[in-house]
């Protein structure tokens, strides 16, 4: 694993711009969705620094924070959520420079993905264009990512770097909770079991309450 120092000054958004992330900032918060400690990152140079760059919007600026790759240009990101998700959007920022992300490829459902299961179809891909201000979103084919409890994100080429760099990830999208319905079923079991019990108590104080 190789160290790395940090970029420069921080970078923050410009005056016009901070009306409208306002309201985009609430779209994006698909990240306290994710279970970050079951976050996965292939070929990070640093140990848990994948997990550093699904952030809040009004950090997505941020230069203390990042991730850069180890061996060569590539980062794969395993990306379990906490219940079922509809992604609609995402934004990657880098540096300005030839270290960030030229390529990804998305793929759903697949838990523990490597870089071995990369030749498979993705379900999208995008070519990017540079964004260090995290201002680019592209958008998914909604109907493909509608039911995503895993999402892996690979990072196949950047523009000409031995090394990528990613300071941020954004997934916008909406949330649905898991296991509700089985949480359900087992109150329910569990608070039948006593009353069976106690029917012929219960009964007749119900009858008299109402």
């Amino acid at each position: 694993m190789s160290g790395h120092g940090h970029g420069g000054g921080h970078g923050h958004g410009c005056c016009e711009c901070d009306h409208e992330p306002a309201e985009r900032g609430v779209e994006y918060e698909l990240y306290k969705r994710i279970d970050i400690e079951k976050l996965q990152c292939l070929n990070e140079s640093r140990d848990g620094d994948g997990k550093l760059v699904f952030k809040p919007w009004d950090q997505r600026t941020d230069r203390e924070k990042f991730v850069e790759s180890d061996a060569d240009e590539e980062l794969l990101f395993n990306i379990p959520f906490t219940g079922s998700v509809k992604l609609k959007g995402i934004i990657i920022s880098g540096e300005d420079d030839e270290s960030h992300p030229a390529e990804i490829k998305l793929y759903k459902n697949i838990p523990q993905m490597s870089f071995d299961d990369t030749g498979k179809e993705p379900e999208q891909a995008f070519r990017l264009n540079k964004d260090p201000r995290a201002e680019l979103e592209y958008p998914t084919k909604i109907a493909r990512f509608s039911n995503v409890q895993h999402l892996s994100i690979h990072i196949s080429r950047n523009f000409g770097a031995e090394t990528t760099r990613v300071y941020y990830i954004g997934l916008r999208g909406e949330y649905t909770e898991a296991y509700r319905h089985e949480v359900t079923i087992c109150n329910y079991e569990a608070a039948a079991n006593p009353a069976d019990h106690k029917v012929e108590s219960i009964t007749p104080q119900t009858q008299f309450i109402s």
